[in-house]
């Protein structure tokens, strides 16, 4: 198994209201999930890479609000805007800042609870055209609708859950 991409890689998949259900649940039970992978670590286990040359798992807890507060920003301004360029940002340096060392783990998954209720909230009732709104990225040089943020936050969400749950049963905690 590829350590980076334990539930394999982002498969973007096309409309159905099936799996407009399934994705919005993901969006809307993450926090939970989350917090359940985190429950009982102490602070050696928080420092751990969940792979070598990978982030810690406070590193990882911390990343999931900061990407998914760009992921509903980027959701308000797709519905509010024509074919708006959303904004990039260095992940990676994001994950290096002073707040993530610390910042107890807690206060993300806070954050992540209230952002990712108002973002659940923002989204679930859109209509079909709506999710065929788009946004422009300019790293990757395309438009991406709606419906594909969807499924790759979505997909994001389990992607690093899995990352801390793997790491939990390789060594056993």
């Amino acid at each position: 198994m590829d350590l980076r991409f334990p539930i394999g890689k982002y498969e973007p998949q096309p409309f159905s209201d099936r799996q407009k259900r399934e994705w919005l649940q993901d969006i809307q039970f993450l926090p939970g999930l989350l917090e359940q992978a985190i429950e009982n670590l102490d602070e050696f286990q928080f420092e751990t890479p969940y792979r070598d040359g990978g982030w810690t798992v406070r590193q990882v807890v911390h990343h999931v609000p900061d990407s998914h507060m760009n992921a509903y920003t980027r959701f308000k301004l797709g519905l509010t805007e024509d074919k708006p360029t959303i904004k990039p940002y260095d992940e990676a340096k994001w994950a290096e800042l002073k707040d993530v060392n610390v910042v107890p783990v807690n206060m993300s998954i806070t954050l992540l609870y209230a952002l990712h209720t108002r973002w659940h909230s923002a989204i679930r009732d859109l209509t079909n055209e709506q999710w065929q709104r788009t946004v422009i990225h300019p790293e990757h040089k395309k438009e991406m609708t709606l419906w594909h943020l969807l499924g790759m936050y979505a997909w994001h969400g389990k992607h690093h859950v899995a990352h801390i749950t793997s790491l939990r049963e390789r060594k056993g905690w």
